[in-house]
């Protein structure tokens, strides 16, 4: 923020969200999104203009500094428009909304969103970036145009803009009719048109930039369960290897930047999200159970490290990112030069250097290098005739170096909101580390998460949006209920407490009654007591992170299994049945939607546990990777429906295994429960 931009105070100085504050004082007459605003704009027929944006996005920032903070811009800015900003990840319904608008127009998507609208709230124009001089430009010519004789012109594209908007996702893409069950056949051919598009030398999709998608090679690791495919889990597991490798993850602290902006994973815009670590640690995790990969471990010791470090409220919950920027500069925080490295590492730096490729030149900007690598402590150790347990010796020392000389920099801002949804995705992260490395550390974590939900954001059957100063102001979304209820369930099945499978249904149950459409047989993005946009949305698709109703549609299954409710595990059929045939086409923008197919294809086996020894066989079980499984236990009795009428017989603790709810003979051993599971035909 400039000192003459800080002459100046708006609307935004009263609101929570980080992002809206660091435009609270722009010279920008900036209104939160909201009915005053809204009013205004009817009341002086004045053009609303919307710029959505989120506190870790570095051309948001730019654009703030060379054109928000302009007194002559400004001042074109408030003389015709109505101002309004929006934290997109506050209010994803109004980001959705706008942005569906944007690509409508046939512009490609990215933030700043800056979407202009009629005082009705429709759109007619909008963009991403604009440099300040192209900025004023369009300011100009479209209020012109506003005000003159092309405003009818305008009101008539934005009426259809607001049609398009109304359009159901099914019925944009012709869906709707429920398909057959998909088939063994089909399923070949989905892993397929998905597999066209790998990367086969560097992992990930074959584009750039690249993304991590963890969707895509979590559904990757069920396909490989069910069907043995080798090719599918290599391409998984170069992908897994090449992002920790590359300079997307950060070598010295832990976590995973939110994208690579080049094809070899090695130059991150360098913002760190919550929901991408949180479902990395859940990757990470899975694809050590499938290959006893160490370096997985690492990664996701080291990014729950990092969450804990840098994202960790006091009370439990987490925090929402770090910047990409600190002092004005992208990634300077994380970056070295040779220099550096020598003053920080002396002799040691060469070895270093050659350890992450560093150069004198840099391998980035301005002389700076990004940590990465090209080779395994293995080959790294045989290069430079060292033992493997000396090169990790060494490893942790430079860790512990670097990590002292970052401490010493001005460091990345922090967006220091509470976001629901993306809390739950941290902690089914942990929920998934912990099945797979049995860490008590991860599990306290998950608890004090859960607790912090509980106590914070929920009320009665309720959720809320956001937290911050003690306060919970925004109603949740469709997002925040799916990702706690699948946390919930995880929890249920590491720790055997029923009430986290009992709040999950609780919440299952208030979504099915304020989201649900039966005509389309889809749940509504926004509650039905909700503001009223000028479209009520369906998510269908998946992006970062899975999209709401695909999330649903996994929940049902789960917990209509857990909860013996036919009509759940009926309903997340029939709604995977209506989009199978987009699935099937593009399946790499629908892989959730793809790994309930996977559960589909073969009956999903339901594990009871009896018995003293009870947590004993979760932990021995939870080693394996099962993800065509639910899993219920108790030391004693519980009405829970998979556990009701089952003992432990002989006084033995006792594995119940049961498909289609016709029960394998019960066994005692982990082993003997195994091998009942593998006995049910793989592809």
């Amino acid at each position: 923020m400039s000192i003459l931009a800080s002459a100046h105070s708006n609307r935004l100085a009263h609101e929570s969200s980080p992002y809206l504050l660091q435009h609270a004082h722009n010279p920008v007459d900036w209104y939160p999104w909201g009915t005053e605003a809204l009013q205004r704009a009817q009341n002086e027929q004045k053009p609303i203009l919307v710029s959505i944006g989120y506190a870790a996005c570095h051309w948001c920032h730019v654009m703030e500094r060379e054109s928000f903070e302009n007194e002559r811009i400004a001042e074109v800015m408030n003389q015709h428009y109505i101002c309004i900003k929006v934290d997109r990840e506050e209010r994803p319904d109004v980001d959705q909304v706008y942005m569906d608008a944007l690509q409508a127009m046939g512009v490609q998507g990215g933030w700043p969103l800056n979407v202009f609208l009629t005082p009705e709230a429709k759109p007619f124009y909008g963009g991403t970036y604009f440099s300040p001089r192209n900025w004023v430009q369009l300011l100009q010519s479209i209020a012109q145009a506003y005000q003159g004789e092309h405003r009818t012109e305008l009101e008539q594209s934005a009426e259809q803009f607001a049609k398009v908007l109304r359009t159901s996702e099914l019925e944009k893409y012709s869906l709707g009719a429920a398909g057959t069950k998909l088939t063994s056949e089909q399923f070949d051919q989905l892993l397929h048109n998905l597999a066209v598009r790998f990367d086969r030398e560097l992992g990930g999709m074959n584009r750039a930039p690249k993304f991590p998608m963890p969707s895509i090679w979590r559904f990757l690791l069920r396909a490989y369960t069910l069907t043995n495919n080798q090719d599918i889990l290599d391409q998984t597991l170069l992908t897994l290897r090449e992002m920790a490798w590359g300079g997307i993850y950060d070598q010295v602290g832990g976590g995973f930047a939110r994208y690579s902006v080049d094809a070899e994973w090695l130059a991150p815009h360098f913002e760190k999200m919550l929901y991408d670590n949180g479902q990395l640690i859940s990757l990470y995790s899975e694809a050590y159970q499938v290959s006893g990969n160490e370096e997985f471990k690492t990664v996701v010791y080291d990014s729950i490290q990092f969450v804990k470090r840098e994202l960790l409220h006091s009370e439990g919950g987490f925090y929402s990112s770090l910047d990409a920027d600190s002092e004005g500069e992208e990634g300077k925080f994380y970056v070295f030069t040779k220099d550096e490295l020598r003053e920080i590492l002396g002799d040691e730096e060469p070895l270093f250097s050659d350890y992450y490729n560093c150069t004198a030149v840099g391998n980035w900007e301005h002389g700076r290098n990004i940590l990465h690598r090209r080779a395994s402590d293995t080959a790294f150790a045989k290069e430079h005739e060292l033992t493997p347990g000396v090169v990790a010796e060494l490893v942790q020392g430079w860790k512990q170096k670097i990590m002292r000389a970052r401490d010493q920099r001005i460091r990345p801002g922090l967006d220091d909101k509470i976001l629901t949804g993306w809390n739950a995705l941290m902690l089914s992260g942990l929920v998934d580390a912990y099945r797979a490395f049995d860490e008590p550390e991860f599990l306290q974590l998950a608890l004090q998460n859960a607790a912090f939900l509980q106590r914070n954001l929920r009320e009665g059957p309720r959720l809320f949006r956001n937290y911050k100063n003690g306060r919970a102001t925004i109603s949740g979304f469709l997002e925040d209920y799916a990702l706690v209820i699948q946390a919930y369930i995880g929890l249920y099945e590491v720790t055997f407490d029923a009430q986290w499978l009992q709040e999950a249904d609780t919440l299952m149950q208030y979504v099915l009654d304020h989201f649900f459409d039966p005509v389309e047989a889809q749940f509504f993005y926004t509650d039905d007591s909700g503001e009223k946009l000028i479209a009520r949305k369906k998510e269908l698709f998946d992006n970062v992170i899975p999209g709401s109703n695909s999330l649903m549609t996994n929940n049902l299954h789960r917990l209509g299994l857990h909860m013996e409710k036919s009509s759940y595990t009926e309903l997340a059929a029939t709604m995977l049945a209506h989009v199978q045939d987009l699935v099937m086409k593009e399946p790499q923008h629908l892989t959730n939607w793809a790994s309930l197919a996977t559960m589909l294809l073969q009956p999903t086996a339901e594990i009871a546990i009896v018995g003293p020894e009870a947590e004993t066989r979760r932990h021995e079980l939870s080693r394996h990777f099962l993800p065509n499984t639910v899993l219920a236990g108790t030391t004693t009795t519980s009405e829970l429906p998979l556990l009701r009428h089952r003992t432990a017989q002989g006084n033995q603790t006792t594995l119940y295994v049961c498909f289609n709810r016709a029960c394998q003979q019960p066994v005692h051993t982990t082993e003997e429960a195994l091998n009942q599971l593998t006995s049910i035909r793989k592809l």
